[in-house]
């Protein structure tokens, strides 16, 4: 082997040893990183869980004038994402049904105090319960937890409540027993006094709830009048 073979191959050993570290350091470094912002969700999920109970105990001293059925809407929504994020990114799975089970047990304190805010204050809110399951369990799951975030956001007064019918969790069970969900009839959703099981469609929650179609008009129309108020007021 003559010196220039050699010098050939030291430099192709180096490049190669360059390039493999490059590749270690920037992996640990985007790991370390995606731990981090994993570590930051799991924080802010405690601190708005805690946000929200707060904002339970204060919304039951207020008068009527004070709450409207998107009180805490927004506040649910966001919790909700943030749970689906960590599903996805904290591979430790014990953290996350906590998480799960603190999250139910807000959904749950949010529809006992819309049932007393809806009776006192005559406020527009329409509750629906949805369970599922893993998606390897079940099929339309996914499908099904797409067209009630839709709803979701297209009518601030719809409520919906969804649960892991896995989670163990005393008050979930109890709404289980409750509304006679079965896990071998997943999606269900809880509606209207009546449980329905398998995929339901936009068109077939609506239709169970014309209300929200009156709802969005009036909100809509309300909306109207105060931009015109405002432009007028400049």
């Amino acid at each position: 082997m003559n010196r220039k073979d050699v010098i050939r191959y030291i430099t192709v050993f180096l490049i190669t040893l360059t390039l493999f570290l490059s590749a270690t350091w920037l992996s640990s470094f985007l790991n370390g990183r995606k731990l981090e912002d994993v570590k930051n969700i799991q924080d802010k999920i405690s601190i708005d869980i805690l946000s929200s109970e707060t904002q339970f105990q204060l919304l039951q001293e207020f008068s009527c004038k004070d709450v409207s059925a998107t009180s805490l809407s927004g506040e649910l929504n966001d919790l909700a994402k943030k749970i689906s994020f960590s599903e996805e990114n904290i591979k430790n799975q014990d953290q996350v049904i906590e998480l799960k089970k603190y999250y139910s047990l807000l959904q749950i304190k949010d529809y006992l105090l819309m049932e007393k805010i809806r009776s006192k204050c005559r406020v527009s809110v329409v509750p629906i319960f949805y369970f599922y399951t893993t998606e390897e369990n079940c099929s339309d799951c996914v499908r099904q937890s797409a067209v009630l975030t839709e709803l979701r956001g297209q009518y601030p007064e719809l409520r919906v409540y969804s649960f892991d019918y896995n989670l163990k969790l005393s008050a979930l069970e109890s709404l289980i027993k409750i509304f006679k969900v079965e896990d071998t009839k997943l999606p269900a959703v809880y509606m209207n006094e009546r449980l329905y099981t398998g995929f339901q469609s936009t068109e077939k929650i609506l239709k169970t709830f014309p209300e929200l179609e009156k709802y969005r008009i009036a909100r809509e129309k309300a909306e109207a009048q105060l931009e015109a108020q405002t432009k007028l007021g400049n």
